[in-house]
């Protein structure tokens, strides 16, 4: 979907059904738990990376760019060649890339598992299927890209605890795969909604994650 066709399905679905902030925050924020599976808070500063993928990459940036502890988070595309990590190639579907997010974070100021509860409360909603909102195809696909053992255990451990608690009211569509690369997207998208907060995709669709956030983990939020 190319920036006006999204813009334009951003009006349709004001339009048509109201808002809609693509993330699990109005049904399951408040009950998403704590990984029971997680890494330890680090003895001193660090720096660790984990990408993360689900719907459009402007709305999860800006969630994880407001998470205490996190130093940067860069669009970009992950599953699919280096040939075509192309934003109107991705825009096709077929390229085996989801539009996802490159997170470097502190270990000493939070952990990968508390990473992991903002993606699957606030920043999407893990069980729609390649799709988030307005947003369809596969290039919108909820995945967690892990990039060592220590990632895929406390994110496999964690897909099967929401499920066995039922947290969410249909099943987590998920995927959990290995990174084999991240790309960084173009320059125009990255800190989309900082730079765009009056459109109308974000004013409806990303705007309220990052509400969500502030208001369900406070102790998480940073205003920056």
């Amino acid at each position: 979907m190319s920036i006006f066709s999204r813009l334009s399905a951003a009006v349709l679905t004001v339009t048509f059904a109201g808002v809609i902030a693509c993330n699990a925050g109005d049904t399951a924020v408040a009950a998403v738990p704590n990984p029971s599976a997680d890494a330890p808070i680090a003895a001193s500063k660090g720096e660790q990376t984990a990408v993360v993928a689900g719907g459009c990459f402007w709305g999860i940036q800006a969630v994880f760019q407001h998470v205490k502890g996190v130093t940067n988070a860069t669009s970009g595309y992950s599953g699919g060649a280096a040939n075509t990590a192309e934003y109107e190639v991705v825009s096709t579907g077929e390229t085996g890339h989801a539009e996802s997010v490159k997170i470097t974070y502190d270990p000493s100021q939070i952990t990968y598992g508390q990473l992991l509860r903002v993606f699957f409360s606030v920043a999407h909603d893990p069980t729609q299927l390649n799709r988030q909102g307005p947003d369809t195809g596969s290039q919108y696909r909820s995945v967690i890209f892990y990039n060592s053992d220590e990632q895929k255990r406390i994110a496999d451990a964690y897909v099967a605890q929401l499920d066995k608690a039922k947290v969410f009211p249909r099943p987590i569509v998920t995927q959990v795969v290995p990174l084999k690369a991240f790309y960084p997207a173009e320059a125009y998208h990255q800190d989309y909604a900082t730079h765009h907060p009056h459109d109308l995709y974000i004013v409806y669709n990303d705007a309220p994650k990052v509400a969500h956030l502030q208001r369900e983990f406070p102790e998480l939020y940073t205003g920056k």
